[in-house]
């Protein structure tokens, strides 16, 4: 380790005196002024990781569905997955290190992760388009050169892109090319070969209206628009050219606020989209005839690629294990539907990414969705390998085709992450096999009406919380409380979570009409301010 060279550089990203940020599911967000410091020391972990585990890391500089004058950064494993937690303390320990213990801290991580600093290190770095990410990413840079690794730059880049890119330099090619022009492909390749099974009538040409956030999206979507076959006309809005990034729109716009985004004009029964401004989520969207708005989130999407893929698994006739993996904040009527109706299991796990991903692995397919839009679809490696060898070896003509439509949606989704432009192709090749409208998908069930509000507190640690969230531990009297004001209400139930990223509470509420779940939310809101040390005025009505 070149010691000069890390005083040297460390001083040209100095750590702001009293500032301590955390690594969460996220990585670390904040506003892009205070981070300098820590995307030069993320490039210098990330040389770290990659030397642990002989393989190419990514770091990516985003700040997701937050404000433009946010920022963040997040480190990518081996094969596309988030970072793995006992590392994510590491990332905490040297983001916090003042500056003369940066050596130190870097000797105690290389000790306690049985780094090699001789082996060679490979990082691939991407970035979306606030004004504040270019800056950012050169200081990565920095960071990698003082350890001194290869580096590739791939700039401007969606979050599940750099995700895709690490997984395919990580498995020699085999999950595809590790080039735009190679995501691009794959994905296309696999979207038409899918619509082209097609046995439905209908509109020839499918018009799609999607909301870009502002971002990234916009940029990648124009660049892949000459791959998409003429059947697929998409429409960009919010294009980043006039409007800031995640201004009154974008996927956690509409989901939280239950309303169309601005810039984007709707005319009834027409199908839109919205994605994030790291383009990793997606939700559906549309108005009926009366003008009502209907939102189509994460759990709709979920229920809509579990229909598909039961009914071409029943058709292979393989003995696959398939489930789906919810959170706390899954409608209600949505776990009903998929485990009373389509009759799959469904897992309830801690919200987070890293935690659906993790128990999705556990099965041969596991579709995870957060409510919020974001989310994917896992095969194990031993039902993607039998997927395949029926699609050469099936004498039987229903089976062999039912298996080339799988093998079709195994390449077409993004398995690393959630991908908003993966997803949507999924979604538009699934409505077109099945000859569906929104408005028919969206009739699937009907959602309980819910809300989610908000608690500032002066600590969210007084908040425990076990059984995947759903039940809270302390502050003593609390689980009490919510489980007597769940009682007053039909169909209802409500939880309590303490914030990953700031000192509030966030709770949910549903129930049978929508003036219940708002009156069972606010309640539960007054028993956590007076019971988990709310912070200013009690919440109002």
């Amino acid at each position: 380790m070149d010691l000069e060279a890390l005083r040297r550089y460390s001083a040209l990203h100095p750590k702001p005196a009293g500032l301590s940020l955390q690594y969460g599911t996220a990585g670390f967000r904040s506003r892009a002024e205070q981070l300098d410091h820590i995307v030069f020391r993320m490039g210098l972990l990330a040389i770290l990781r990659s030397k642990a585990v002989t393989a190419t890391i990514g770091v990516m500089v985003t700040a997701s569905h937050n404000p433009e004058e946010d920022n963040g950064v997040k480190l990518v494993d081996p094969l596309g997955e988030m970072l793995h937690p006992s590392w994510e303390e590491y990332a905490t320990q040297l983001a916090n290190a003042e500056e003369q213990e940066l050596q130190k801290v870097i000797t105690e991580i290389c000790q306690k992760a049985e780094v090699n600093l001789h082996k060679d290190a490979s990082v691939f770095i991407g970035r979306d388009t606030r004004p504040s990410s270019k800056k950012l990413s050169q200081s990565v840079i920095d960071g990698i050169q003082v350890l001194g690794g290869q580096y590739h730059d791939y700039g401007l880049v969606t979050t599940p892109q750099l995700h895709y890119m690490v997984c395919c330099q990580n498995t020699q090619g085999q999950y595809g090319k590790a080039t735009l022009e190679g995501y691009y492909e794959k994905l296309s390749k696999a979207f038409m070969e899918l619509i082209k099974q097609s046995h439905c009538s209908g509109e020839t040409q499918k018009h799609l209206k999607i909301d870009c956030a502002n971002g990234i999206g916009a940029l990648k979507l124009s660049e892949m628009k000459p791959y998409f076959p003429q059947e697929v006309v998409i429409h960009i809005y919010n294009d980043g050219t006039k409007e800031k990034l995640n201004h009154l729109c974008g996927a956690d716009f509409v989901k939280v606020h239950q309303k169309p985004p601005g810039g984007l004009d709707m005319k009834p029964n027409e199908r839109c989209c919205s994605f994030d401004g790291d383009a990793d989520r997606i939700v559906y969207y549309y108005k009926d005839t009366a003008g009502h708005f209907h939102l189509i989130d994460g759990d709709k999407i979920a229920t809509l690629i579990s229909i598909f893929l039961k009914e071409l698994l029943a058709k292979v006739k393989q003995d696959f294990k398939m489930a789906v993996v919810q959170t706390a904040y899954a409608n209600g009527n949505s776990t009903r539907y998929l485990q009373e109706t389509l009759k799959v299991p469904v897992h309830c796990v801690k919200t987070g990414v890293k935690h659906l991903h993790h128990k999705a692995q556990e099965f041969d397919v596991g579709v995870y969705f957060e409510a919020n839009g974001h989310g994917t679809v896992l095969f194990s490696k031993t039902a993607e390998t039998k997927i395949r060898q029926l699609v050469k070896e099936e004498k039987d003509d229903e089976k062999r085709e039912a298996a080339k439509m799988l093998e079709n949606m195994i390449d077409l989704i993004n398995q690393t992450v959630g991908d908003a432009v993966s997803d949507m192709l999924v979604i538009e090749a699934i409505l077109t096999l099945k000859g569906l409208t929104v408005q028919q998908w969206d009739a699937l069930y009907t959602d309980l009406p819910n809300r989610l509000l908000k608690v500032q507190v002066a600590d969210r640690r007084v908040i425990d919380t076990t059984d995947a969230e759903r039940r809270a531990l302390t502050p003593p009297g609390l689980q009490e409380k919510i489980d007597a004001l769940v009682k007053k209400y039909r169909l209802s139930r409500a939880f309590v979570r303490p914030s990953g990223t700031e000192d509030v509470v966030r709770i949910y509420a549903e129930a049978d009409t929508q003036e219940n779940a708002d009156a069972l939310a606010h309640e539960v809101s007054l028993a956590v301010f007076h019971l988990a040390g709310g912070k200013g005025a009690p919440p109002q009505p």
